[in-house]
């Protein structure tokens, strides 16, 4: 199993970047796939979520600015971010684990890519 991704970079705050995550070794459309982040001393925390029945969910502090998508045919996560602001500077990591409403992330459940940097900054 594997997960990596990419697209990450400095962006200015207002800008927008697009994230990546392609999956092998599982089938990958039975899965709900999720994005999570850490920034630098804290807790890694859920972004965005999307579910095999079609629904998606994301962490308030994204909401209206993110979007979350999958491709089952090319096995590939998407998280369009716009309207950036330097508080999502983080490390962005993509799993297959789906967001359970009240429970944190766990990296020792499912699995999990190496994660993209993210920067916001002017």
């Amino acid at each position: 199993v594997q997960l990596v991704e990419s697209g990450g970079g400095l962006a200015q705050p207002g800008g927008s970047l697009r994230l990546s995550c392609v999956a092998s070794g599982f089938t990958f459309s039975r899965f709900d796939m999720s994005w999570a982040r850490q920034a630098p001393g804290k807790e890694l925390e859920w972004v965005a979520g999307t579910f095999v029945d079609g629904s998606n969910t994301y962490a308030d502090s994204v909401k209206g600015r993110f979007t979350i998508s999958r491709d089952d045919a090319k096995n590939t996560l998407v998280l369009q971010m716009n309207n950036l602001k330097p508080e999502d500077t983080a490390r962005y990591i993509c799993t297959n684990v789906g967001i359970i409403q009240g429970m944190p992330p766990r990296t020792n459940l499912g699995r999990w890519g190496q994660g993209t940097q993210v920067t916001v900054s002017s």
